[in-house]
């Protein structure tokens, strides 16, 4: 039986679960076991480097935003993912340091492919409605995630999520206020908002990811809920975003681009047409529409920085 300090990992383990189910917060010096740790170095990690990703295609239209107004607004937007972004990393930080790893090593992983950003950030904005779009439906998809870890049982992911769920909130407005704006304009207008909406519908389904792990082979949802970093399944997240948003799409003349999608009362559940995952599984492999392009400008941030890291160091 492995022993660690006094204690054998079994008895470790044991007292770890105690602490959780009893609510008490895991700090970064505390012990923990090893799946719970390369759980959360997965998970925040992927978390802050999509922060960063995410902001990409929405600095795309800060140069071309239609007035000074909606220009400081999507400024002000792009550097607060960024934020986050660097915010998460450190956290993530904390956690690697244990196995001699740091936040270069994270982007390093990034840029080799051996770390994925979600899967809408992979994917084209070509129209600003496009934008308004990621603010509102993305956005507010991202906060019905993080808001279900709030309770985290890992502390500093915990906190940090406080903060950047109050700034999110901002973000879901901003975009919702594109929408609205271009919703009372012209036929034009609106007809480019249900253009946005059909290219991101997909997308969105795809967001809180697959309901089983036999569909990518993955189990983390089930580790994750497992020691209480999150309470919901991916299928909950997206049927909860379902309730929240479908109405509010509706009730501006949009139409959902699934005709099988309808709510079943006797259930209280929608169903709806499943995305296409093996496309799914292609594009988090960085062979979405933009994966490339937008890897490549982290890249040469990444390469032009580097005497910035060796003056630190």
């Amino acid at each position: 039986m492995e022993m660690v300090g006094d204690l054998s990992y079994e008895e470790k383990l044991l007292l770890f679960m105690e602490r959780i189910n009893a609510g008490e917060k895991i700090e970064a010096d505390d012990w923990m076991p090893d799946e719970y740790r390369h759980a959360l170095i997965k998970l925040i990690s992927m978390h802050g480097i999509s922060e960063i990703m995410g902001a990409l295609p929405e600095k795309e239209w800060v140069p071309k935003a239609p007035s000074l107004r909606r220009k400081l607004g999507i400024m002000a937007k792009v550097q607060d993912e960024m934020g986050h972004g660097q915010l998460l990393l450190r956290v993530t930080e904390d956690l690697m340091e244990p196995l001699g790893k740091n936040r270069e090593d994270i982007i390093t992983d990034l840029l080799n492919g051996d770390l994925k950003f979600h899967n809408v950030f992979h994917m084209e904005a070509p129209s600003w409605a496009d934008a308004g779009i990621i603010g509102w439906l993305v956005d507010g998809a991202a906060i019905m995630t993080q808001t279900n870890m709030l309770g985290a049982s890992y502390g500093p992911y915990s906190r940090a999520l406080h903060r950047i769920c109050a700034e999110e909130v901002f973000h879901a407005q901003h975009g919702e206020s594109i929408i609205m704006a271009l919703a009372e304009g012209s036929e034009e207008q609106n007809a480019m908002i249900q253009d946005a909406l059909n290219r991101w519908w997909p997308s969105l389904l795809m967001f809180f990811g697959p309901a089983t792990a036999a569909t990518t082979g993955s189990s983390k949802q089930d580790i994750t809920i497992k020691y209480k970093i999150r309470t919901k399944t991916n299928e909950q997240l997206r049927q909860d975003f379902f309730t929240k948003y479908i109405p509010r799409v509706q009730s501006l003349g949009l139409k959902i681009p699934d005709e099988t999608l309808k709510f079943i009362e006797e259930k209280g559940e929608w169903v709806y047409r499943q995305p296409d995952w093996s496309e799914f599984k292609k594009i988090i492999s960085n062979q979405g529409p933009k994966s490339q392009s937008r890897l490549q400008l982290r890249r040469l941030a990444f390469e032009n920085n580097a005497w910035v890291r060796e003056a630190l160091g």
